[in-house]
């Protein structure tokens, strides 16, 4: 069997996880997907079967769109909710406004700095194995591109918002940034993948 099937990831699953079930529930040895999706988030999973998996050096170039919340007033290791606590910080109460401005700045081409707890490789290893044996190694930020972000909500200390970006962009990281121009701390509490561009 060879081809593209698009799975939506549920929560609490890995990529590999999905990889592995396809594996056996079709009994080919040849699947792949396109894109990392940490198990927290859920959504557009492409899975690339048999030859097609050959595609793959041209679909993990595509940009993504995401939806995302973030929880305000707490900060984690992981950048994520199930990371743990490493900062509290009290939230004001922002208008829309202010929330929609910090988001529009964060619009363009910009240099982004990856989290700890990612699988990118520094000298064949990957970065969350530093973090979990608590080694230092200097991360370089790259380069990366938010074409559109626009708020869908905010309550309760939570930003629900929509971000299209380009590939290699950690929403982790630019729930991170979104709090900081709000001068207080936030992590990631969902993520949703939305879309793989042209799939």
């Amino acid at each position: 069997m060879d081809g593209i099937i698009v799975v939506n990831k549920p929560s609490g699953s890995t990529s590999h996880d999905i990889v592995s079930k396809i594996r056996k529930k079709l009994n080919i040895k040849k699947v792949g997907h396109t894109g990392t999706l940490d198990p927290l988030a859920t959504g557009v999973l492409p899975i690339l079967l048999g030859n097609g998996t050959k595609l793959s050096k041209y679909l993990i170039n595509h940009d993504k769109e995401y939806i995302a919340t973030i929880k305000l007033g707490v900060k984690t290791d992981t950048a994520d909710i199930e990371g743990t606590v490493i900062e509290e910080k009290k939230v004001p109460l922002f208008t829309e406004k202010q929330i929609m401005n910090a988001l529009e700045s964060l619009k363009g081409k910009q240099k982004q700095i990856p989290p700890m707890y990612s699988a990118i490789k520094i000298n064949g290893k990957k970065l969350y194995e530093y973090a979990r044996s608590g080694e230092s190694v200097e991360v370089k930020p790259r380069d990366i591109e938010i074409y559109n972000i626009v708020l869908i909500k905010y309550k309760d200390n939570r930003i629900q918002f929509k971000v299209a970006c380009s590939k290699g962009t950690y929403i982790r990281s630019v729930c991170e940034e979104i709090a900081q121009k709000l001068n207080t701390v936030g992590t990631m509490s969902a993520l949703e993948r939305t879309k793989v561009r042209d799939i």
